[in-house]
């Protein structure tokens, strides 16, 4: 008897009184990685931007109006992907242009610096908090399109609520390969994105969340594949939030390489 593997397809041949049998058997494809928050659906990439937007936007002191704004924004702009490039000379999550004064091609690639110029326009505009997501939108950005952003707001203010903490435990993450990641690889990423690492003890309902599921989103950036917070636990291998103990405000985190 053979057996030889190609992908998910194992082939076996049996040979029986000089005749040949064929037995095939189909392996399933493992599940894709994925995130969710409420009915939309993301994959870890697109997660893990949402997540840099939402924690540039908290540590710039930017209410949750902006963060929903800036979410719509990039939706519509790049589909939650830091894009290499675009129409003429855009790129990023914004698709923003060097052309137009955005910063240096690596600038506006880099997820941390152009959200934090978007936010900086967006901080500019007369008003802009009394107006709607896409006008706020179209101030910034000058699309082509200016009615475009809308379709993004119900999407968008679901990942805002999320991430900023105002709607617990509604990202989660499952089927994810984590890899490997140091500690100070994850501090200094979240310096960065949220302006603290202080993940470890007690939190305030929002704003623990917000750390809470900004860990979730970049589980597979870190290799975190526990959670804890307020008494809800999620873990990598089953890919949801589950009741695990008395909500105490207690936020802890695993990863699965120990700290370096």
């Amino acid at each position: 008897m053979q057996a030889r593997r190609w992908g998910c397809l194992v082939l076996v041949i049996a040979v029986v009184a000089g005749g040949v049998t064929w037995l095939v058997l189909v392996l399933r494809k493992p599940p894709a990685p994925a995130c969710s928050a409420g009915q939309y659906s993301l994959t870890p990439d697109q997660a893990q931007n949402a997540a840099t937007i939402a924690a540039v936007g908290m540590r710039l002191g930017m209410p949750d109006h902006a963060v929903t704004v800036a979410l719509a924004t990039v939706l519509q702009e790049s589909k939650l992907r830091n894009l290499t490039g675009g129409d003429r000379d855009s790129a990023g999550l914004f698709q923003q242009r060097p052309s137009q004064g955005w910063g240096s091609y690596e600038q506006v690639t880099d997820p941390v610096y152009a959200t934090t110029a978007f936010y900086q326009r967006l901080r500019q505009q007369p008003n802009w908090t009394q107006l709607s997501v896409t006008q706020a939108a179209q101030l910034v950005q000058r699309s082509g399109a200016p009615d475009a952003y809308a379709q993004w707001e119900p999407e968008a203010r679901v990942l805002a609520g999320a991430l900023t903490g105002q709607t617990p435990a509604t990202l989660a993450c499952h089927d994810l390969v984590l890899g490997t990641a140091t500690a100070p690889a994850l501090i200094a990423a979240a310096n960065a994105e949220l302006g603290t690492a202080a993940f470890t003890g007690r939190h305030d309902p929002a704003p623990g969340w917000a750390l809470a599921t900004w860990l979730v989103a970049n589980a597979t950036r870190f290799a975190v594949d526990r959670v804890t917070f307020d008494g809800q636990t999620w873990i990598a291998a089953e890919g949801k939030w589950s009741p695990t103990a008395p909500p105490d405000g207690m936020l802890t985190r695993h990863q699965t390489t120990p700290p370096t």
